[in-house]
């Protein structure tokens, strides 16, 4: 991507929310980009969690079932998986599709063993005797066709639970990282999702994933926190961030206190990364830094979740392009950080987009 004509360093990867139409689910817009682009279907487990009622337990973990797009070489086109926070719309009393399913536990520990030995093509009364095999007991039946595993002394250990309420018609459109001109593949996707009558989700963003490495620097990721704390609430009206849209929220203050340290904007970056990590950075807050706190393995991005949903390629293209020109700026260190209302003047943008977001930021 580029702004004024500078080559941006960032593989970026793109996350979109979409519904579809009744009778349809997320495996038919998966089998309809394999048919179109020479590439095959293969049925997985996707993490997801959610907020948890239960006292000392802030989030319950599942494995829901995705539907991961390959092509004749084994990379990655799409994975379409289900999106919990997607709710409006739906008939939560519509009995489970047969084979739906999703697995649970408190612990996301057990859900990672059940991704590695359980079969997701599997039917939900047998998908979780391998592990019940590793444990020396059996699977339990139980009400509603929920199977259930414990250990010998009884401990739980996951359950599999038939998917009622037409949770097999959120999808979360994952593209892999582009690292050269997303537009094209972008476009594409969407095409496929909005022939088959996929609409955008009430509830719907996008988010936005860049790779870490440039921002592996206590300098310029200070710098990121400190301009996206003074000016993340601009960002948001000017991208008209959806008010539907939950698990966001603003950069913690311990973040920003650390962030303004001289410690940390000192320290090498390990240390730096370290001190992050303590402070427990969460996902679901409007621009994402536990993937860069914790270095996860495949998935070392900055995410950005303030982007409103939409199906249409070049708003989603303008939204990364702003964001991209935010972190060329943090990276640079060549200037102090805007004051209020001088954001847009300080980025790297091109005319067209500094025009566009420039009229935005008169009619808010």
């Amino acid at each position: 991507m580029t702004g004024s004509g500078t080559a941006r360093p960032w593989k970026t990867g793109f996350e979109i929310e979409l519904l579809a139409p009744k009778g349809r689910t997320r495996k038919d817009l998966a089998e309809a980009i394999a048919r179109s682009m020479g590439g095959e279907v293969r049925t997985v487990f996707y993490p997801q969690s959610e907020p948890s009622l239960v006292p000392g337990l802030p989030v319950f973990e599942n494995l829901v079932l995705g539907f991961d797009v390959r092509d004749a070489d084994g990379d990655r086109i799409a994975l379409c998986v289900d999106d919990l926070t997607i709710r409006d719309g739906l008939n939560r009393s519509a009995a489970p599709v047969p084979g739906w399913m999703r697995i649970l536990s408190d612990d996301a520990r057990l859900l990672e063993l059940v991704k590695r030995q359980c079969d997701p093509e599997a039917s939900p009364a047998e998908v979780l005797e391998p592990i019940a095999a590793l444990y020396g007991t059996v699977v339990e039946q139980a009400e509603g066709g929920i199977a259930k595993i414990a250990d010998s002394t009884a401990r739980s250990i996951a359950m599999a639970a038939p998917l009622p309420g037409e949770r097999e018609r959120p999808c979360e459109l994952i593209t892999p990282p582009y690292d050269t001109d997303p537009g094209p593949a972008l476009a594409a996707l969407l095409q496929y999702a909005i022939g088959l009558g996929f609409t955008v989700p009430k509830e719907a963003a996008v988010h936005i994933h860049f790779d870490a490495a440039s921002l592996c620097s206590a300098p310029a990721l200070s710098r990121l926190i400190l301009v996206l704390d003074r000016h993340g609430s601009f960002l948001r009206r000017i991208v008209r961030t959806n008010p539907h849209c939950v698990r966001l929220g603003p950069i913690a203050p311990g973040i920003v206190a650390l962030a303004r340290s001289k410690a940390f904007k000192s320290a090498d970056w390990e240390e730096a990364r370290r001190k992050l990590a303590e402070l427990k950075p969460t996902k679901y807050a409007d621009f994402n830094l536990l993937n860069i706190a914790h270095s996860l393995p495949g998935k070392h991005t900055f995410e950005a979740r303030i982007f409103p949903g939409t199906m249409e390629a070049s708003d989603i293209l303008r939204f990364a392009r702003l964001m991209e020109a935010v972190l060329v700026w943090a990276v640079s260190g060549k200037s102090a950080i805007p004051e209020e209302g001088r954001l847009l003047a300080a980025l790297d943008l091109s005319a067209a987009d500094r025009d566009a977001w420039a009229v935005r930021a008169r009619e808010v």
